[in-house]
């Protein structure tokens, strides 16, 4: 044997909240359009998008450092009030179904 896997590598990507690495499936993907962050649950918004935990905690972590502007390239404040109403209806869902 080799001591190859068949075993398909994960991407990985760094949350811009917590700054913690995590697969590329359990963060959600925010792209800038019109001066507001957006989500892209599906990953195919066009555009520069960053990535960050689908929990209120990462998102309030994220907001407070100001990280959406610079990782966006943005040139000013961006809106959150959508992207918070988003994470807040997922995670009730989540925590809805058993």
């Amino acid at each position: 044997m080799s001591g190859r896997t068949h075993a398909r590598a994960c991407p990985e990507r760094t949350c811009v909240g917590c700054r913690e690495r995590a697969a590329k499936n359990d963060l959600l993907r925010i792209v800038r359009i019109e001066g507001a962050c957006a989500p892209d649950p599906r990953g195919t918004l066009p555009g520069r998008g960053v990535y960050v935990h689908p929990a209120l905690v990462c998102l309030d972590q994220a907001v407070r450092r100001r990280a959406f502007p610079r990782a966006l390239r943005a040139p000013g404040a961006l809106d959150t009030k959508a992207l918070r109403q988003y994470v807040e209806q997922t995670t009730v869902v989540e925590q809805a179904t058993p």
